[in-house]
């Protein structure tokens, strides 16, 4: 077995691969950019090396650095993790030249199925079902439309070395495709160093589901069952689970075999993972095969109890597999939500900045141990730490393990409650609606899910609580124990003392100037027990909450019970418009509540109220990130639906158009400028 390996990569996967080789007593050596010195992949190895500069390009994709960097330390093997130079072939096989072991599948393996064009070839030829398209590098974009036109719209445009949702477009017609294939093509040179796109058929309402496989260097191969991955938003992965709710056991068996047959087809050794699309009528076809670890690969671990990261290392030294086929056995359902650094909000618009606060739930399971059946947090960020604009979005990775289906989204809506996030916006929210959404609890959904409910973007309405009410319940209770506290300070004024009230008006904001206010009763208060009777409302339509919680005023996280069930909450005083106002969340639903005397409620209805300021005619930048183009000039005429400017963040290009017909007055930013959010690029007239 090694002695000591170095981690090609950073973040949340640096990490994970550090915990299992530390359980195995194997050293550690982490890389780091110069953005990523303080990171906590740094902290955890036993040494590291510094790359280069913040761009990846100057460091984490520069192979002769990383190899200079095991030789430097030591370092026996390479575990390139997932992205950057985990599925590059020439980097596998400089591994090997370099007498080194590369924790992953042989080079010929890569150049096999990592390329997308290649990798369909060869699963035709290994009679594993394909998709109709162009599997040949495409050249031009009018050439692009052209080949549409005869496959049939709607069709993918995908970059040949993409991944993780990179270089990958959707077209329906001959607009989308032109302009498709330029952004794809794009993507995937500044990404991937390589600008080869092909095009297939896009099946409609259509299922991913992948097969975890493992093989090792004796040719014996494995598949650990399904994740299913449909739940995507602009083809990115958003939640993942395992098994699938959808397939038959003689589907799941038959993709299975599919996909062991064509890991042995190019001598697969370590994990990856086969991907299909699968239609409403369970037939399935091959998209690509991942030859890495991936990003969901602790829900396998969950219904497996096998630790993916010691078999790729134990593989890659040479043992054989533990286990046959037959040996292997599901238990139970694993959930896991990609918690993102993305303003849902805002169209999910990157967020980058220091985490002011990071609180994850309480776990009861952890990455490379043998509990099950609770929850896991795998992350490579802490309270404290930045999240830059160079990497991808990832914050965390929020797992849970259940009975069954049902518990585990339970179990899942829970833990997202209890996951404190500030300084930065993250998806939480749209994670616990996804969650609440009946046609996914009832596992009724394909990629289009998240288009067909969510298509004019994600509002705060699009978060129904099943009980608002007790938002408001509970605004009340943290008030009453915040004035039983109060009451209580030494050294007040005679005749001015702070009276502890029982009955109070909670005034909701809406948005645009327009309150609810709702009358409260807190009786049956006993501070010493953390206990109140909440009473929302009045007559017939008024409701009552009987809330125990021994959290206290300074707790983001609040959790108790209330009428007997257990609930875990967010809460906290002052917005920057509202000081005196709590925030209060619960089951991704948030409030911004001020609970006041009836008399400071009569008060509170004769304030004006004053609108935001007016910049329609400015366009503001919706994200902190690089300007890399603007695409008019003042005096110019500009068409709805026309490019203004490109703004590139966590990897990704963002185009900005313009909304109705306007014509330019002034550019205000500069090409190459890193933007502040709402910072102004251009002046229309």
């Amino acid at each position: 077995m090694f002695k000591k390996i170095l981690i090609a990569n950073r973040g949340e996967i640096a990490c994970r691969v550090i915990q299992t080789a530390r359980r195995m007593g194997i050293a550690t050596v982490a890389v780091y950019s110069e953005a990523d010195k303080e990171a906590r992949h740094v902290e955890l190895a036993d040494e590291a090396v510094l790359l280069g500069p913040a761009p990846s390009r100057e460091s984490y994709l520069v192979a002769d650095k990383i190899l200079a960097a095991a030789r430097q330390t030591g370092a026996e093997a390479i575990h390139p993790g997932y992205g950057f130079l985990s599925e590059n072939e020439d980097f596998a096989r400089r591994v090997e030249e370099e007498g080194l072991v590369f924790i992953g599948p042989k080079h010929y393996s890569i150049a096999a199925m990592g390329d997308k064009i290649a990798s369909k070839k060869l699963a035709g030829e290994a009679r594993v079902n394909t998709i109709p398209g162009h599997n040949e590098p495409i050249e031009s974009a009018e050439e692009a439309v052209q080949i549409a036109q005869r496959v049939g719209y709607p069709v993918m445009i995908k970059a040949s070395a993409g991944g993780g949702g990179k270089g990958l477009r959707v077209a329906f017609n001959d607009k989308e495709c032109f302009e498709g294939f330029t952004s794809c093509r794009n993507e995937a040179r500044n990404s991937f160093g390589d600008d080869r796109v092909f095009m297939e058929k896009f099946v409609e309402e259509p299922r991913h589901i992948e097969i975890q496989v493992l093989g090792d260097s004796h040719g014996e191969v494995v598949y650990l069952w399904e994740r299913e991955c449909s739940i995507q938003r602009r083809h990115q992965k958003v939640i993942e689970e395992a098994p699938s709710p959808f397939i038959s056991e003689a589907t799941r068996r038959a993709m299975g075999e599919q996909a062991v047959a064509l890991a042995k087809a190019v001598k697969y050794q370590s994990a990856g993972t086969v991907e299909f699309v699968v239609g409403k009528d369970q037939s399935f076809y091959f998209l690509e095969m991942n030859t890495r670890l991936q990003v969901e690969h602790p829900v396998t671990e969950c219904i497996t109890g096998l630790d993916l990261v010691e078999q790729m290392i134990r593989v890659a030294a040479g043992e054989r597999l533990s286990f046959r086929q037959e040996d292997l056995k599901r238990d139970g359902w694993a959930i896991e939500c990609r918690i993102n650094a993305e303003d849902p909000f805002r169209n999910f618009l990157p967020s980058t900045g220091r985490l002011v606060k990071y609180q994850p739930p309480e776990t009861s399971m952890a990455a490379a141990q043998p509990e099950r059946f609770g929850v896991r947090v795998d992350t490579g960020v802490y309270e404290g730490g930045e999240i830059p604009m160079f990497y991808d979005s990832m914050i965390a990775k929020l797992i849970v393990h259940g009975t069954d289906r049902a518990d585990a989204i339970a179990k899942m809506r829970e833990a997202l409650n209890g996951f404190v996030i500030r300084g930065i916006s993250s998806n939480i929210p749209f994670q616990s609606a996804l969650l609440a959404h009946p046609d996914f609890q009832a596992g009724h959904f394909n990629t289009g899910f998240i288009a067909q409910h969510y298509a004019g973007g994600f509002h705060a309405e699009d978060v129904p609580h099943e009980d608002p009410n007790f938002l408001v319940a509970l605004a009340g209770f943290i008030r009453r124990k915040a004035r039983e506290r109060e009451a209580g300070i030494s050294g007040q004024l005679p005749g001015h003392e702070v009276k502890v009230e029982t009955d109070y008006v909670a005034v909701v904001n809406e948005g645009g100037g327009r309150f609810s206010r709702h009358p409260i009763s807190i009786t049956e208060y006993v501070g010493s027990l953390g206990e109140a009777l909440v009473t929302v409302g009045e007559g017939g339509a008024a409701g009552s909450y009987r809330i125990v919680s021994q959290s206290r005023l300074n707790d983001i996280r609040i959790s108790g019970t209330v009428n007997g069930l257990a609930f875990t909450a967010q809460a906290e005083r002052g917005t920057p418009k509202a000081p005196l106002a709590y925030r209060i969340q619960h089951n991704g639903r948030a409030i911004e509540v001020t609970v006041l005397s009836p008399r400071a409620a009569e008060l509170h209805q004769l304030m004006p109220y004053k609108a935001p300021p007016d910049t329609s005619k400015q366009l503001l930048s919706p994200m902190p990130g690089l300007l890399v183009h603007i695409a008019v000039q003042p005096g110019q005429t500009v068409q709805a639906g026309e490019r203004l400017a490109v703004i590139e963040a966590m990897k990704m290009e963002n185009i900005l158009t313009a909304s109705q017909d306007v014509k330019v007055a002034e550019v205000l930013a500069k090409t190459g400028e890193s933007l502040a959010v709402d910072q102004p690029i251009l002046r229309f007239e």
